[in-house]
């Protein structure tokens, strides 16, 4: 472990992040660019032990991988789908008709091919209705016609 070079470092850089090629998720990434800066700091500084060598790529790792983390949270990505992988939320403010009367709150519509429960007040069958929500895999919907 006292041979360690920069180049060790660098090499270690490329390997993670042709893991991250393979296994897309910013993780392998960002240990990467960590391990490619330790790498830098070797070639500046060759008389580095390998203890603060691992301390510092553990630090620079945790730090980097944390501050991306945050900056995605922060900086969302924008899609012109945005509802894309939440169905139900598709339907919210649209207008459908009760396959059956809802009784205690509970009943059932058709969307395209779909049957999805649905909660509102009681209503009768045939009745409109309009989507104002989504619990999970229940749609919640207000009665138009009464």
């Amino acid at each position: 472990m006292e041979d360690v070079t920069f180049w060790h470092w660098w090499i270690l850089a490329i390997v993670l992040i042709i893991f991250e090629v393979f296994a897309p998720g910013a993780i392998f990434l960002w240990l990467g660019v960590a391990a490619s800066v330790v790498g830098v700091i070797l070639m500046l500084l060759p008389s580095v032990s390998w203890e603060w060598q691992l301390l510092i790529f553990s630090i620079i790792s945790v730090l980097s991988i944390v501050l991306w983390r945050k900056y995605l949270n922060d900086h969302p990505t924008e899609t012109d789908q945005p509802r894309l992988n939440r169905r139900g939320e598709q339907y919210v403010g649209r207008t459908f008709t009760l396959d059956e009367a809802m009784t205690n709150g509970m009943g059932k519509i058709r969307v395209d091919d779909t049957t999805w429960k649905v909660s509102g007040e009681d209503c009768a069958g045939g009745t409109k209705v309009k989507v104002t929500g989504v619990d999970g895999v229940l749609l919640t919907v207000e009665c138009l016609d009464t």
